[in-house]
């Protein structure tokens, strides 16, 4: 399928590895420039060299990488240096990390706040009138499976994502909509990635056991039987990003291997 999207202009943020970069992979095989951002810059680099190495980019394809902290002012302001339009926006940061929310101050809400819902809506105020002048715009904010169904320790992620979640129902359902813009956001459940490891390894030294017994558990919770892969997460982004979801906005979009359990 032509997703129709060849030489549109696409920001990619958190996209050094992991399901950023299965997105930036995705929109780049279909023929889109991609500007993608990390901190890292090491890393990203490496990853921008393996994505115009890609034998399936089209030629005409470009790759651009910037190293900056998108949840920072100063990241941002690096970014829209290099280019300022962009016809598709991917939303991504870090998540906070787990724990206890008795141990968290005020200072850890902010940073999760500002990184996983000001930081996003930072980014569509930028873009989004450019994107209704032109006809075309397409933002997926990568969120969580813990919108969904919200996971104890994890609630400054729960807490601020929702908070995003609820950002963009209202603003999808402007004038946006009719200028040819979609808003939506994109929900990964267990995807294997370096976070999924990580949790994974900080369970596996909480209770003792091998981390390969822990993720085998995990993983048998799933009904797919089995994790994600950055890969498919691409894919399902880029289509949210093309010209045949034009009719799919403010919606949330769970890809969990079928592990939410409710009906709706």
């Amino acid at each position: 399928m032509d997703l129709g999207i060849a030489g549109k202009w696409a920001l990619v943020c958190g996209a050094s590895k992991g399901l950023g970069l299965g997105c930036a992979q995705a929109l780049v095989r279909e023929g889109v420039n991609v500007l993608i951002v990390a901190r890292g810059a090491e890393v990203l680099e490496a990853s921008a060299s393996k994505l115009i190495a890609d034998s399936a980019r089209p030629a005409a394809a470009e790759v651009r990488f910037v190293a900056a902290d998108i949840t920072t002012t100063e990241g941002r302001a690096a970014v829209f240096a290099v280019r300022k339009d962009f016809d598709i926006v991917v939303t991504n940061a870090g998540g906070p990390p787990p724990g206890d929310f008795r141990s968290w101050d005020r200072d850890a809400w902010i940073k999760a706040v500002d990184a996983n819902m000001l930081t996003p809506i930072e980014l569509i105020k930028a873009t989004v009138d450019g994107m209704a002048e032109r006809g075309f715009g397409r933002i997926v904010n990568i969120t969580s499976s813990s919108v969904k169904a919200p996971i104890d320790i994890l609630g400054l992620s729960n807490g601020a994502r929702s908070g995003l979640t609820g950002f963009v129902a209202g603003v999808a359902r402007t004038k946006l909509a009719a200028s040819g813009v979609t808003i939506n956001n994109l929900l990964p459940g267990a995807f294997d990635t370096d976070r999924l490891r990580g949790t994974m390894q900080g369970a596996a030294t909480k209770t003792g056991q091998p981390i390969d017994a822990v993720m085998d558990a995990r993983r048998k919770t799933i009904p797919a039987q089995r994790f994600g892969t950055p890969e498919e997460f691409g894919a399902i982004c880029a289509f949210l990003c093309s010209t045949h979801a034009a009719y799919i906005t403010g919606q949330n979009v769970l890809a969990d291997g079928g592990a939410y359990p409710g009906t709706y």
